[in-house]
């Protein structure tokens, strides 16, 4: 559930370094300090969750790849939201988000919103 006092923080620029809609939005925030002492803020690096090698199905539901299909389209197709692309990424073993949709035909994993169905997913 989501605390309705952190939801308010998202709308107020700086409050949080990234939106809750972004794969940045739980990455730790680093500090570098310079020599002359100034503070730098940066994003550590964001790990990705281990992909299930035994295809469990209770994680993923399969998307065969149509022909013009990009990552963006496929972010709002299944979660109302071009931007949710890399949820999608993350849940594949792919190095570049291109490559989720560069062979029509083939057939990629769309991760499952918790309670095993697809996160806002909307048909057309």
């Amino acid at each position: 559930m989501i605390d309705p006092y952190e939801s308010a923080l998202d709308a107020i620029p700086g409050a949080h370094p990234y939106p809750r809609s972004s794969r940045y939005h739980d990455a730790e925030i680093g500090i570098h300090v310079q020599p002359d002492g100034t503070e730098v803020r940066y994003t550590k690096r964001r790990l990705l969750p281990p992909i299930d090698q035994d295809g469990d199905p209770g994680d993923t539901a399969p998307h065969t790849v149509g022909g013009g299909e990009r990552p963006d389209h496929l972010g709002q197709r299944y979660f109302g939201d071009p931007a949710q692309w890399w949820q999608i990424a993350d849940a594949n073993p792919v190095l570049d988000p291109r490559e989720l949709t560069a062979e029509p035909g083939q057939e990629i994993e769309i991760p499952l919103a918790p309670g095993g169905g697809l996160a806002g997913y909307r048909h057309g």
